[in-house]
């Protein structure tokens, strides 16, 4: 009898698992011009309180070592390097060579330099020592993670002990109104707009699909106990919309 083929999920289609970091580099070749266009339009500016919510819950301070992983554009790596100072270190990491480089370019013209360095890599695959960050934030990027299991026991391997993951991610609406209403905004209005700002309607569909796939919030939240985090809790936000789960290595 043959095999069965590992598989997962690109959106609503099932796809060969050694197929998705592909399929998924694709999408965000696409977009990473757009990308932070796109962010304010879909959100209407809300992304950024998303994103202020989870600085002030990292307890970053100078000094201190931070991964902003799958940190695409560096929203949150902007305001890492100011809070961790001259002596400390800020790694902007993206599995995406383009949003990388978007990045790059975007901090460099706001003249941040000197604590931020730039790493391409794949989240269930970190490329650096044990016990190195005191702090991991992944905003919006766990949902496009082939084996997010995998990717979480290599992040808790990294964190320092004492140190805290913050993901940030889009969840699953509480209120029963809010969620037929998010379906009918993802489904029509979000592609819609990747088509006429982006010029990518397919690219959109794909991450309206994405977010529907991903773990909702109790899910996520005992997927982290099982890797190995602590004291794991999560915060909704916009009626759970997003969702902010926090945990801690000990």
């Amino acid at each position: 009898m043959k095999k069965q083929e590992n598989t997962t999920h690109f959106g609503f289609k099932t796809v060969n698992s050694a197929d998705k970091e592909r399929l998924v580099a694709s999408v965000f070749d696409s977009v990473a011009a757009k990308y932070d266009v796109m962010n304010d339009v879909m959100s209407m500016g809300i992304h950024r309180l998303w994103k202020r919510q989870t600085i002030d819950s990292s307890g970053v301070r100078t000094g201190h070592r931070v991964l902003d992983l799958a940190g695409g554009t560096g929203d949150l790596t902007a305001r890492f390097s100011r809070l961790v100072g001259p002596t400390g270190e800020v790694v902007l990491a993206d599995i995406n060579a383009a949003m990388l480089n978007v990045g790059r370019t975007k901090l460099q013209d706001m003249g941040i330099v000197g604590n931020v360095s730039y790493v391409q890599a794949n989240a269930e695959k970190l490329p650096f020592p044990d016990d190195y960050f005191d702090c991991i934030t992944i905003a919006f990027g766990l949902r496009n993670v082939t084996d997010k299991d995998a990717a979480l026991r290599s992040m808790l391997r990294v964190l320092k002990p004492g140190g805290r993951l913050l993901v940030l991610e889009f969840s699953k609406p509480q209120a029963a109104w809010l969620s037929k209403a998010y379906d009918l905004y993802s489904f029509h209005l979000l592609p819609r707009m990747g088509e006429l700002i982006a010029r990518d309607k397919d690219s959109y569909q794909y991450l309206a699909e994405s977010i529907r796939m991903h773990p909702d919030q109790e899910t996520l939240k005992a997927m982290m106990a099982t890797a190995g985090f602590s004291q794991v809790d999560y915060q909704n936000m916009t009626g759970g919309i997003v969702a902010l789960h926090r945990g801690y290595k000990f």
